[in-house]
């Protein structure tokens, strides 16, 4: 059994700018096919747009609210909501709040550096 503590995965700046938490993964659990993380943003911190080519993504947001984007469309978004990004679908969150925007990411397969291409704006 695997059972990782938040406080005991140290933050660290993913390639499209948001501060994660690798919560479990292939490297720390006994997991092959996917990753789970916890994302923050800073107030009025968006993330740069992207892609995976591979894996696809849920987001679920804990606290805070913002904006989603992905392929042209922007919703709002906000404590509770479940989002389905599919692979090759360039998205972007952002904080449009004066809190912190903490979600859970969900990526299969796992994440790594290597599977994320920032799109130029």
């Amino acid at each position: 059994m695997t059972i990782l503590n938040r406080n005991d995965a140290p933050p660290f700046t993913t390639a499209d700018g948001s501060q994660i938490r690798e919560l479990l993964n292939p490297r720390n659990a006994p997991l092959r096919n996917q990753s789970l993380a916890e994302a923050t943003l800073l107030p009025h911190q968006g993330t740069a747009a992207h892609f995976h080519p591979q894996a696809e993504e849920i987001y679920f947001i804990l606290e805070g609210r913002g904006t989603m984007e992905i392929e042209g469309e922007t919703r709002a978004i906000g404590v509770g909501d479940a989002i389905a990004i599919p692979n090759g679908q360039t998205h972007r969150i952002c904080n449009d709040g004066d809190a912190v925007l903490r979600f859970l990411c969900c990526c299969a397969p796992a994440y790594s550096h290597d599977d994320t291409v920032l799109v130029e704006s």
